[in-house]
C-alpha cells in the first residue's frame, strides 16, 4: 500500500512537470491537442495535460562551423518559435550575368515570424526555403543586369529582392525586414581588366584637367597681358595728352609774353618812329641768326634784300637819334 502511494506521488511529479512549460521572453510553443492544433502558449508560465498534448516540433535549419573552419548546415528540431529578427547568411553563390559574366555573390537576410501557426504549419523548413526562395530570385534579378550595372545596382536589387521575398513569405508568417548584399566579386580576368580599364579612365581624366589647367593658365596669362597692354595705352595716352597739353600751355604762355613784349615796344616807340620796321628787321636778324648757328653752316653771300635790312637799321637809327 505505501509503495503504490509513493508510486502515485512519483506519476503525480513527472506528470506535472511534464505538463509545465515555461516559456522565455519573445519566444512562442504551439500546442497540439491529440495531433491537432489546439493553441499558442505566450511568454511566462503555461500548462498543457501531458500525453493530450504535446508541443509542435519543428525542423530549423542552422549554420555552423566546424573544426575545419568549414561552415555547415545542421538541421535542428525545436518546439520554441523565436519571434525576434532573425538574420540569415546565405552561402556565396555564382550567378550569371545579361552578358553571360559568372560572379559571386553573397547576401545577407533579415527577417522575423510574426505568425508563428502560419510558420509551422504553412511550409516545412522555414529558413531553407527562405534560402531556396532567396537564390533562385537573385539568379533572376542579376540575370536581367549586365556586369556593370550589377556591380553599381546593389541598392536596386536590395529593394526588388526585399519587396519579391516579403511577397512570396507573407502566407508563410514572416516578415523580409532588409536584404543586404555582401561581396559582388567578378573573375579574375574580368577584374583584372576592370583595374586597367579604371586606370586608364584615371589617367584620362588627369590628362584632362591637365589641359583644362594649361588652357585655364593660357587664357588667364593672355588676359594679363591684354590689360597691360591697355593700361600701357592708356599710360602713353594719358602721357601724351599731358604733354600736349604742357607744349600749348607753354606756347601759349610764349605767346602771351611775346604779344606783351611787342606791344610795350610798340607803346615805347609809338611816338618815335616806325615800329613795324623794327619788328620785321628784328626778325630777319633773329632768322639769319638761326641759319648760321650750326658749325657747318657758312654762309658766304649776302641775302637778296639785305639793302632793306640796311635800311630798316638806318630807320632804327634814325628813330633812336629822335
Amino acid at each position: 500500500m505505501f509503495s503504490f502511494s509513493v508510486f502515485l506521488i512519483v506519476l503525480l511529479f513527472v506528470f506535472i512537470a511534464k505538463g509545465v512549460i515555461i516559456v522565455q521572453q519573445a519566444e512562442v510553443v504551439i500546442v497540439e491537442k491529440l495531433g491537432k492544433f489546439d493553441r499558442v502558449l505566450q511568454s511566462g508560465f503555461n500548462f498543457i495535460i501531458p500525453i493530450i498534448e504535446a508541443p509542435r516540433a519543428i525542423d530549423w535549419k542552422m549554420t555552423q562551423k566546424g573544426f575545419d573552419g568549414m561552415t555547415y548546415s545542421v538541421i535542428q528540431k525545436r518546439t520554441r518559435i523565436d519571434l525576434r529578427e532573425a538574420v540569415y547568411d546565405f552561402p556565396r553563390q555564382n550567378v550569371i550575368t545579361k552578358d553571360n559574366v559568372s560572379i559571386s555573390i553573397n547576401a545577407l537576410l533579415y527577417f522575423q515570424i510574426v505568425d508563428p501557426k502560419s510558420a509551422v504549419y504553412e511550409i516545412q523548413n522555414l529558413p531553407e526555403a527562405i534560402e531556396k526562395l532567396t537564390q533562385t530570385n537573385l539568379r533572376n534579378l542579376v540575370g536581367q543586369l549586365d556586369l556593370d550595372e550589377s556591380l553599381v545596382s546593389r541598392d536596386k536589387i536590395n529593394h526588388e529582392l526585399r519587396a519579391i521575398l516579403d511577397d512570396a513569405t507573407n502566407k508563410w508568417g514572416v516578415k523580409v525586414n532588409r536584404v543586404e548584399l555582401q561581396d559582388i566579386i567578378p573573375p579574375t580576368d574580368i577584374q583584372s581588366a576592370m583595374e586597367k580599364q579604371m586606370k586608364a579612365e584615371r589617367d584620362r581624366r588627369a590628362a584632362i584637367l591637365e589641359a583644362e589647367g594649361l588652357k585655364k593658365s593660357a587664357v588667364l596669362k593672355a588676359e594679363g597681358e591684354k590689360e597691360a597692354a591697355i593700361n600701357r595705352a592708356e599710360g602713353d595716352k594719358q602721357a601724351n595728352i599731358l604733354r600736349a597739353e604742357g607744349i600749348a600751355q607753354a606756347r601759349i604762355l610764349e605767346a602771351d609774353g611775346e604779344k606783351e613784349a611787342i606791344g610795350r615796344i610798340i607803346e615805347a616807340l609809338a611816338n618815335k618812329g616806325q615800329p613795324d620796321k623794327y619788328l620785321i628787321a628784328m626778325k630777319y636778324l633773329e632768322t639769319m641768326k638761326t641759319i648760321t648757328s650750326g658749325q657747318d653752316n657758312k654762309v658766304v653771300y649776302m641775302p637778296y634784300e639785305a639793302t632793306g635790312i640796311l635800311s630798316s637799321i638806318d630807320g632804327i637809327k634814325e628813330m633812336f637819334n629822335k
